[in-house]
């Protein structure tokens, strides 16, 4: 051990970094720790580094530091290095070369010279970036009031992330009674963490949620008393008990309240008949209410839990990602059902990275970046080119609406 700690100290003072090789892991802070890990792989001498994301929890500064080192580890014809990022900044500095990937598809590759990031954008968000939402893709609609009441306010909200640094910092929005607002941004921007932390599957470190004027904080009461409704990522995951049936993930939400329990005692041949009567309403494809619900597919499963979500009044829907994977059917239906209760006067805060999806159903949308609200415009004015260059970390010379308290953002 003396003679590979002897090494592993000549090969610190080869790197920029200062790191205690007698410290714990846990005890570092989350930018000690991106930087272990990339030494950890240069250490073993790699001919190809692979890097995800590398500074996502690093500083401007820290994130300098690591890839102004990775470039002269690549430039010394050591290794060839990939990496996979969303900030135009790391690729315009440090990248030789750059390919744009869309839905799963290389869709662009060039020289990093031959490029700036306005053409990067363009490409990210698909052809025509420089046109506006075209209206044909935009069903008809109300015009949200101008006076319409706030039904969800978000005030400079902190949520920590998944490895220690904050993934929502200081966000704010307002999404109005009426209005569908999106979020849009590129993966692993807070969108995520924004959501659990409105309802209340994350902590939140500082600042509050209202709805309706009223502090929220994701109790089961606060849920039927306010009114407030989600309809979440992977719903078989996050929003159902797999095992259970149809019909009792169907109960989740009210299997204490009238008509299906009195006086204690639950009714299961009520939640039986309701769980028939939506499964017919929302065209749900299953061998049964009694069939486990994890034996139906995606869409299906969607179907059911919107089903659940959208009983009653709703006053405030946060739906994430509500489409992705689905097939045509069920995103045209969902997609109806989001706008039939704006219409009803429901507040929608659409989170998704489908941008043609929120410039189809968005009445505003804001772009989230590095845990804040970075951009926001109407969606009828939205640019592609400029939404794009925002999701990048990039502001450019754009003149849309800088990030104030906003009513909502994806891609």
């Amino acid at each position: 051990w003396a003679q590979e700690r002897a090494r592993l100290e000549a090969f610190l003072k080869t790197t920029p970094f200062t790191l205690d090789l007698d410290a714990r892991p846990q005890s570092l802070a989350a930018g000690e720790k991106q930087k272990l890990e990339l030494l950890k792989q240069l250490y073993l001498k790699p001919r190809l580094l692979i890097l995800d994301e590398p500074t996502s929890v690093l500083t401007p500064q820290e994130a300098d530091e690591v890839l102004g080192h990775v470039r002269d580890f690549a430039k010394s014809g050591q290794c060839s290095v990939l990496i996979i990022t969303h900030k135009f900044r790391e690729v315009m500095s440090y990248a030789d070369g750059v390919t744009v990937l869309r839905r799963g598809k290389a869709v662009h590759h060039t020289r990093v010279p031959d490029t700036d990031p306005t053409r990067l954008a363009a490409a990210m968000v698909g052809e025509n970036a420089g046109s506006s939402a075209d209206e044909s893709i935009r069903p008809a609609r109300t015009p949200t009031a101008p006076d319409a009441t706030v039904a969800l306010e978000i005030k400079s909200l902190v949520a920590p992330g998944d490895r220690g640094a904050d993934a929502v910092c200081g966000l704010s929005l307002q999404v109005r009674r009426g209005e569908i607002l999106g979020v849009a941004g590129v993966s692993g921007n807070g969108q995520r963490e924004l959501v659990e932390a409105i309802v209340g599957q994350r902590p939140r470190k500082g600042g509050e949620v209202l709805v309706a004027g009223t502090p929220y904080h994701a109790g089961r009461e606060e849920n039927r008393k306010l009114k407030l409704r989600s309809l979440p990522e992977e719903p078989l995951r996050n929003a159902c008990v797999g095992d259970m049936s149809v019909s009792q993930n169907m109960a989740l939400r009210d299997f204490d309240h009238e008509p299906l329990s009195s006086k204690g005692l639950l009714s299961f041949s009520g939640w039986r008949e309701r769980a028939r009567a939506w499964v017919a309403e929302y065209k749900i494809k299953t061998q049964g209410v009694d069939a486990p619900i994890k034996s139906l597919s995606g869409g299906n499963v969607q179907r059911a839990v919107l089903a659940r979500e959208l009983a009653g009044e709703v006053n405030v829907l946060i739906a994430a990602n509500p489409v992705f994977g689905l097939d045509f059917a069920a995103v045209a239906e969902i997609h109806g059902r989001l706008l039939a209760l704006r219409e009803k006067g429901g507040a929608v805060l659409l989170i998704s990275e489908d941008l043609d999806e929120l410039l189809a159903l968005s009445d505003r949308i804001v772009v989230m970046s590095e845990g804040r609200v970075a951009y926001e415009t109407d969606a009828a004015k939205a640019e592609r080119h400029v939404l794009g260059a925002f999701m990048g970390g990039g502001h450019g010379d754009h003149h849309g609406e800088p990030a104030t308290p906003v009513s909502a953002a994806a891609a």
